[in-house]
C-alpha cells in the first residue's frame, strides 16, 4: 500500500490488521501489510501538565480497541535526531487516562521510556547505552491483566525484561497501538516492523 493522503481519517490498514484509527493522523505516512513508515509532525505529544504545565494530546496514534486482558508488542526503530523525538506504544482510554512506551531521545541518548498519566504524567527512563553497545530495533510489549499494566522491552529479541508495572483501569475500554511524536523538533521518521495482538485468558 503507498503513501496515505494528507489529514485523513477513517480505518486504515497494515501491521496484519484492516480496522486501525488514526488520532491525530501524520501528514505522512506510508501503511504496508507487514510495517508501518511513519514521519512526525513538529510540535505533537501526549502530556499532561506534570514538571511542564501543559497539556498536549497531539502525537500521532494508530489504534485499534483492545479487550480488557491482552499482550500487545511491537518491534520498531527510528531516525531520533531531536530533544523528544519518540515512538514505541500507547494504551488509551482517552486524553487523561492513557500510557505510552517506547523509544524517547532524550539530552542526546536513545532512553528507554514509559509515561503512564490517569490526571497527570509520570515519567521514568533508562538509557539504552547502559543496555547495549548497537542500538537497533527494539520490541516493547504491553500486558493488560486486571488493574495492572505491565511494560516489557526486549533489544533483538522477545521482551523479557520489565521496565514498569503501572495501575491501569479495570474492565474499561481503551484502544492501542503503535505511536510516535516530536514535541520539540521538526520531524523524524518511525518504522514499526512488526506487531502482534493477544487476547489473554
Amino acid at each position: 500500500m503507498g503513501e496515505s493522503a494528507t489529514g485523513t481519517t477513517g480505518t486504515e490498514a497494515c501491521l496484519g490488521f484492516d480496522d486501525w484509527t488514526w488520532l491525530n493522523p501524520p501528514a505522512r505516512r506510508a501503511p504496508y501489510d507487514d510495517a508501518l513508515d511513519v514521519t512526525t509532525d513538529p510540535d505533537t505529544d501526549f502530556w499532561v501538565t506534570t514538571h511542564y504545565g501543559f497539556v498536549r494530546d497531539t502525537g500521532h496514534a494508530l489504534l485499534r480497541p483492545v479487550p480488557a486482558k491482552f499482550r500487545l508488542r511491537a518491534t520498531f526503530s527510528g531516525d531520533y535526531h531531536e530533544q523528544y523525538d519518540q515512538a514505541g506504544l500507547l494504551l488509551r482510554i482517552d486524553g487523561k487516562n492513557w500510557i505510552k512506551t517506547g523509544i524517547e531521545y532524550v539530552d542526546g541518548r536513545q532512553q528507554l521510556s514509559a509515561v503512564v498519566t490517569r490526571e497527570v504524567s509520570d515519567w521514568n527512563v533508562v538509557p539504552l547505552a547502559y543496555l547495549t553497545d548497537a542500538p537497533g530495533p527494539v520490541t516493547v510489549e504491553l500486558r493488560r491483566e486486571g488493574d495492572t499494566v505491565t511494560i516489557l522491552y526486549g533489544l533483538g529479541g522477545a521482551p523479557e525484561t520489565m521496565l514498569r508495572l503501572a495501575y491501569f483501569p479495570p474492565e474499561v475500554p481503551a484502544q492501542a497501538g503503535p505511536m510516535c511524536a516530536s514535541p520539540d523538533g521538526k520531524g523524524f521518521t518511525a518504522r514499526f516492523t512488526a506487531l502482534s495482538l493477544d487476547t489473554l485468558t
